[in-house]
C-alpha cells in the first residue's frame, strides 16, 4: 500500500463540516485482498493491538459493527480498515474522533482514505502509523519490500506517537476552556502550537493561553510568580502564610533553616508543577541536598516552615471560588504481598491513568524522585509494604506526577472560602488558585491552623474537571461567563461568497455596502486581504488562511470572505459556519483539475457554503445546479436571487413568506426588489447602480442583487444597501480586472479578467449592449490549463461579435505551447465563421494589447481580457494614440516636434472639467501642469 497524496482540511469541505484529513490511497496488489481472505489472523492480530476497535460501529451503528465488517463473508477492504485504525490511534491518545468514509477514486485499487483529526499533525502521524501496523500484521509474502524495519514494535511506536501527540495537544485546561466556549457556541482559533487561544472574532474577541486570560493584570502574573513578595503582602494584610527566607546559597540556606527552625520546606523560587520542591526537612545535610535540586531550577531558593496538612487548591474565578479539592502525592498502598513495583504496575493498570495529559490520571513512575523517597524510608521497588500502609512516590501533590484529587467544594469551611477570596483579590488576579495546607478543610483557618503556601497565576484545571474522587466541577465555564458575559457579543456576521463568475465583483460590493453603513469589514479577494478598504495583504486570499487573518483582526466588525473552488479542494473553508452563505452560479471551469470532472461534482464543492449558513442562503434561482443546494441547506432563511420576475418557483416562495431578490420591469427601467414575509420592498434602479452601466452590463446587475440580498439578510438597512449600490463602481482601483472602464482615449477601452466561457459571454453582452459607433476589438486567452473544449467555448463565446480579434496566451503556459492557446483559439473563431483577415494570432500579452490599442481608432470598443492585470491596466492608462499630443490618462507623453498645435476652442473651466482637442484626446483637467 501506499500514500499518494495527503490533504489536510482545516473546516467545512465537500467531505465534513469539520477538519478531516484525506489520504489518497494505492492499495496494489492489496485490492485483491479483502480481510475475508487475509483470515482470522490478521484480524485477531489487528484487535490484540488495538482492542478499542470492537467499539467501532462503523456502518452498523453499534459496537462491534466493524468487527462484524472484517469478519463477514466478503469482509472490506484495507483502505476502510486504515481508516479505522487512524482514527482509534487517536482515541488511545486520548483525541475524541469518531468520523471516517472511505470511497473509491476511480482508478482500481485506488481509495480516498477520509477521517476526523484534531491536530495536524497527530491527524497525519495516527495515518501513517495506521498504514505502518497494516503492513507488519499482513503475511509475509504481502509485506512490501522494506515497509517495516526488521526492530519495528507496536507498543514502542503507539506510546511514542502518543507522547508526541501529547506534546502537540491542548493542555487539559486550555481543551476544557475551550470545549466551555464551544458549549456557549463562541468559536475559537488556535494561533500557536502552544496555548494561545483566540476567542470570538474581530472587535468581540478575547484570548487565553492556558489559564491566564488577556484581562490578567501583568503586575498581578508578575506578583504571583514572586513567591517572596506574594508571601510578604499577604502577611501584611493578616492572611496565614508560613515563615520564609529567600536565599542564593546553599550555607544561607542552611542558616535559614536554622532560624525558621526545623522541619523545613527547600523550593526554587519561580519553579511550578512541584518541581524541585523538598519537604518535611530536618537535617542541615537535607537542607544541602535540596538546596542542590532546586538551585538547578531557579538561581534564587525559598527555604520556609514546613506547614502539617493536607495540600488543598482553592480556585478562585472572577472574585467567587468556583471548586476546591485535596491533592495527595503519588503513592501505593501495601497489601503486605506485593512489591513496590508491583503496586506500581498494579496502579498504573487503572484505565483512568495515561500518559501526561491522556488520561485524567497520570501514571507512577519509579524514577530518580521516587527512588530517593524510598530510600529514607529504608525501602525499595522490591520491599514489600505492610497491609494499609501508604507509600508515597513523589514529595507534591501535582496531578502531573502521579497525584490524585478529591473535590471538596461542598464541604470547605466559609472562613476558607473568604481567606482564599483574599488572596487572590490582593494579588489582582481575575484567575487564580491558592494552594492552602490545612489539617481539616471543613474548620476554619482561625482555629486549626493552616498556611498559603503559593498563589498561582495559571492555575490547572484538571484536578477540578476531572478528580480522582467526589463531583466533577464546571470550572471553565465561569471563565467563559467572566469573558463574555450573558447578552455579549462574541461573533462578528460572517458571508461567504462562491460560485464560478461575479464573486470577487459581489463580495467587494457587499463590503462597500458594509462601510457605508458604518461598519469596519474584512475582506478576503482573488487580489488580497481588506480591512475597511485597505488592502493589508496582497495576493490570492480566497481560503482558509485569509479567513483566519480577517476573523483575527480585532478591528473588524463585519467579514466577507470570497471562497473559490481552488481553496475548497485544497484546505476547506476557514470558520465552521458563516451566517449568510452565497452562491452565483456554477459554470465550466477548471473542470478535469483535482478530480473534478463535472459540473455536478464541481457544484457539490461549492454547495459547501449554502450547507454551512446558519441564517440565510442566498441562491440563484435561474441556475438549476445552484436551485438545488436549497435541499441540502438548515438555515433559517432561503433567499432565491432571479432575473426572471416569472419564475413560478420563486413565486411560490414569495406567496409562502419567504425571503427573495428578484429583477422587474417599470416605466423608468429596472428594478431590484426584495420580498420578505410578505414584503414588497423596491430597493435601486438598476441604471442607478454605476457598476451595472446604466444598466446594460446584465452581470454586474445580477452580482448587485446578489449584495443587496446579502446586506438585507445581514440586518443592513435599506437606505445604506442603496447608498452602497449607487456608490460602488468598477474603477480599477475598486474592483480591479471587473470590468475596468477607460474612456480618456479616444475610443473607449474596457479591461476585464474573465476566463471561461460564462464569463466571457457575459462580456460579450455588454459589448452587444453598448452603443458603439465604431469597430469592436477583442483581445481573448485562455488559461494553460483548461481543456480544449474549455479554450474552444471561450472563443465560440466571442465569434460574430467583433470586428478584429486578437488571440494571446497567458504568461504562465501551464504545460501548453508558446502558441498552442492562441493558435486553438483563432482555429475556433475561423471554424465558427470569422474571416482569417479578422484574426490577429500574437502570444504575448504585451504585444496582444498593445496592438489592439494600436489598431483602434475614434469610437472604437476595444474589449481586453487580461491576465496580469495591473501591468495591463497601466499599459491602457499610458498608450498614447498616434499623433496626440499633450497628456493622457495621468502620464505625460511627449510632444513631436514636428506636430501641427492642436486646435483648441476656449473654455471656461468647471471644476473637474476636461479639455479635448479636436480628435478627443484629453488635455488638460484643472490642476494639469
Amino acid at each position: 500500500m501506499e500514500i499518494l497524496e495527503r490533504s489536510v482540511y482545516v473546516g467545512p469541505s465537500h467531505y465534513a463540516h469539520f477538519p478531516v484529513i484525506r489520504l489518497r490511497l494505492d492499495l496494489g496488489a492489496l485490492e485483491a485482498w479483502p480481510t475475508s481472505r487475509l483470515g482470522p489472523t490478521f484480524v485477531t492480530a489487528l484487535l490484540e493491538a488495538l482492542p478499542g476497535l470492537h467499539e467501532h460501529g462503523c456502518s452498523y451503528g453499534e459496537p462491534g459493527g466493524f468487527v462484524r465488517r472484517m469478519t463477514e463473508d466478503e469482509g472490506t477492504w484495507l483502505g476502510h480498515v486504515l481508516e479505522h485504525v487512524a482514527i482509534e490511534l487517536q482515541n488511545i491518545a486520548g483525541i475524541k474522533v469518531t468520523f471516517g468514509k472511505t470511497r473509491g477514486a476511480g482508478a482500481e485499487g485506488v481509495y480516498d482514505v477520509v477521517y476526523e483529526y484534531e491536530q495536524r499533525d497527530e491527524g497525519l502521524e495516527a495515518g501513517i502509523l495506521a498504514l505502518q501496523l497494516l503492513h507488519a500484521l499482513l503475511p509475509a509474502d504481502l509485506q512490501p519490500a522494506d515497509a517495516v524495519p526488521a526492530d519495528w514494535d507496536f507498543a514502542r511506536e503507539r506510546d511514542a506517537f502518543i507522547r508526541f501527540a501529547q506534546r502537540r495537544a491542548l493542555g487539559p485546561s486550555t481543551a476544557s476552556l475551550v470545549q466551555a466556549a464551544e458549549e456557549r457556541n463562541i468559536p475559537w482559533l488556535r494561533l500557536n502550537n502552544a496555548s494561545l487561544i483566540q476567542l470570538g472574532h474581530g472587535k468581540f474577541q478575547q484570548r487565553l493561553q492556558a489559564t491566564v486570560t488577556g484581562r490578567t493584570s501583568h503586575i498581578a502574573v508578575e506578583l504571583a510568580c514572586d513567591k517572596e513578595e506574594t508571601n510578604g503582602l499577604l502577611a501584611t494584610l493578616g492572611l496565614p502564610v508560613p515563615r520564609q527566607e529567600l536565599v542564593q546559597r546553599e550555607d544561607d540556606a542552611v542558616r535559614a533553616a536554622r532560624r525558621i527552625g526545623y522541619p523545613v520546606v527547600v523550593k526554587p523560587y519561580n519553579g511550578n508543577h512541584g518541581r524541585g520542591i523538598a519537604i518535611h526537612l530536618t537535617t542541615d545535610e537535607e537542607v544541602r541536598v535540596a538546596f542542590g535540586v532546586a538551585h538547578a531550577i531557579s538561581r534564587s531558593v525559598l527555604v520556609e516552615t514546613f506547614v502539617t496538612g493536607d495540600d488543598h487548591r482553592l480556585l478562585v474565578v472572577d472574585g467567587q471560588l468556583v471548586a476546591a479539592t485535596r491533592r495527595t502525592p503519588g503513592h501505593v498502598i501495601g497489601d503486605g504481598a506485593q512489591t513496590v513495583a508491583a503496586l506500581v504496575d498494579a496502579t498504573n493498570a487503572d484505565p483512568r491513568r495515561g500518559i501526561g495529559h491522556e488520561k485524567v490520571l497520570t501514571r507512577l513512575e519509579l524514577d530518580t524522585q521516587a527512588l530517593e523517597l524510598l530510600a529514607r524510608r529504608n525501602l525499595t521497588p522490591e520491599s514489600v509494604p505492610p497491609p494499609g500502609e501508604r507509600v508515597f512516590l513523589r514529595a507534591t501533590a501535582n496531578l502531573s506526577t502521579g497525584g490524585t484529587a478529591t473535590d471538596v467544594t461542598d464541604v470547605i469551611h466559609p472562613d476558607n472560602i473568604e481567606m482564599a477570596v483574599r488572596a487572590i483579590r490582593a494579588v489582582g488576579l481575575d484567575v487564580g488558585g491558592v494552594d492552602f495546607l490545612t489539617t481539616d478543610i471543613t474548620e476554619s483557618y482561625k482555629s486549626i491552623g493552616g498556611a498559603i503556601c503559593e498563589v498561582n497565576a495559571a492555575p490547572g484545571f484538571r484536578m477540578h474537571s476531572a478528580p480522582s474522587e467526589g463531583q466533577p466541577r464546571d470550572v471553565a465555564g465561569p471563565v467563559i461567563d467572566m469573558l463574555f458575559p450573558p447578552g455579549s457579543s462574541a461573533t462578528v456576521p460572517i458571508a461567504a461568497v462562491t460560485g464560478t463568475n461575479g464573486k470577487t465583483t459581489t463580495a467587494r460590493m457587499l463590503a462597500h455596502i458594509a462601510q457605508m453603513a458604518g461598519f469596519t469589514p474584512g475582506l478576503t479577494t482573488t487580489d488580497g486581504v481588506y480591512v475597511n478598504g485597505q488592502r493589508t495583504v496582497e495576493g490570492d486570499m480566497t481560503g482558509p488562511v485569509a479567513t483566519r487573518m480577517v476573523l483575527g483582526d480585532p478591528s473588524i466588525d463585519l467579514a466577507v470572505l470570497e471562497v473559490a473552488r481552488g481553496g475548497l479542494l485544497r484546505a476547506g473553508m476557514g470558520t465552521r459556519y458563516v451566517d449568510v452563505g452565497a452562491v452565483l452560479n456554477v459554470q465550466a471551469d477548471h473542470l478535469g483539475l483535482k478530480g473534478i470532472d463535472s459540473l455536478e461534482q464541481l457544484a457539490e464543492v461549492k454547495r459547501t457554503v449554502a450547507e454551512i449558513a446558519r441564517d440565510t442562503a442566498v441562491l440563484n434561482a435561474d441556475d438549476p445546479l445552484v436551485l438545488r443546494m436549497a435541499d441540502y441547506t438548515s438555515c433559517k432563511h432561503l433567499c432565491y436571487v432571479t432575473m426572471n420576475p416569472a419564475h413560478e418557483l420563486v413565486r411560490e416562495h414569495i406567496r409562502a413568506g419567504g425571503r427573495a431578490c428578484a429583477l422587474e420591469a417599470g416605466v423608468n427601467g429596472e428594478m431590484i426588489t426584495l420580498y420578505d414575509r410578505g414584503a414588497h420592498i423596491p430597493l435601486v434602479w438598476t441604471h442607478l447602480i454605476p457598476a451595472t452601466l446604466e444598466g446594460r452590463a446584465l452581470h454586474n446587475v445580477q452580482n448587485a442583487m446578489f449584495a443587496a440580498a446579502m446586506a438585507f439578510a445581514m440586518g443592513i438597512k435599506l437606505d445604506s444597501i442603496r447608498m452602497g449600490l449607487r456608490t460602488f463602481d468598477t474603477s480599477f482601483y475598486q474592483a480591479p480586472g471587473r470590468m475596468n472602464v477607460f474612456n480618456d482615449h479616444p475610443f473607449r477601452v474596457i479591461l476585464d479578467y474573465a476566463h471561461n466561457a460564462h464569463a466571457v459571454g457575459a462580456m460579450v453582452d455588454l459589448a452587444r449592449r453598448l452603443d458603439v459607433a465604431g469597430r469592436r476589438i477583442v483581445v481573448v486567452a485562455g488559461p494553460g490549463d483548461r481543456r480544449d473544449e474549455d479554450l474552444r467555448a471561450i472563443a465560440e463565446a466571442v465569434a460574430g461579435h467583433f470586428d478584429v480579434y486578437v488571440c494571446r496566451r497567458d504568461d504562465s503556459l501551464r504545460g501548453r505551447g508558446p502558441r498552442e492557446v492562441p493558435e486553438l483559439l483563432a482555429a475556433t473563431l475561423r471554424d465558427g465563421g470569422v474571416m482569417a483577415e479578422a484574426i490577429h494570432v500574437i502570444p504575448d500579452e504585451q504585444e496582444a494589447i498593445d496592438h489592439a490599442l494600436q489598431l483602434a481608432r475614434r469610437d472604437d470598443l476595444v474589449l481586453i481580457f487580461g491576465d496580469a492585470l495591473s501591468r495591463s491596466w497601466k499599459q491602457i492608462v499610458r498608450f498614447v494614440p498616434e499623433g496626440t499630443v499633450g497628456r493622457t490618462g495621468e502620464f505625460p507623453v511627449a510632444v513631436p516636434l514636428d506636430a501641427p498645435p492642436p486646435r483648441v476652442e476656449p473654455v471656461a473651466f468647471e471644476r473637474g472639467a476636461l479639455v479635448r482637442d479636436e480628435r478627443g484626446v484629453r488635455l488638460a483637467r484643472e490642476g494639469d501642469d
